[in-house]
């Protein structure tokens, strides 16, 4: 199996994730469209120039998870950090005295 398979469907996976699931919003068959695209573009440049391709593919999946895309939905770290803080278990330290 390619190299570059597995960040690239990661990085479907959590941009689909961060609109539907986290965000809320129907599922926009775009996205996995354009992984399964981007996956197979990514393995027939791995051929010839492998450690391009795999900079780029994990270039790709860091600038997704730490970078908001759209200007409605926020970053999917952000959205992370916003539900721990939320929903998240919080920690209250014990009182001395």
């Amino acid at each position: 199996m390619s190299k570059v398979v597995g960040p690239v469907l990661a990085t479907g996976a959590i941009t689909l994730a961060n609109q539907s699931i986290l965000g809320n919003k129907p599922v926009d068959w775009r996205i996995p469209v354009a992984t399964g695209f981007v996956a197979i573009t990514l393995s027939m440049l791995e051929r010839p120039l492998p450690q391009l391709a795999q900079l780029m593919a994990w270039t790709m999946l860091i600038g997704v998870t730490f970078t908001q895309i759209n200007d409605d939905q926020p970053a999917p770290v952000e959205r992370l950090v916003d539900w721990w803080q939320k929903a998240g278990p919080h920690y209250t330290p014990p009182k001395n005295g």
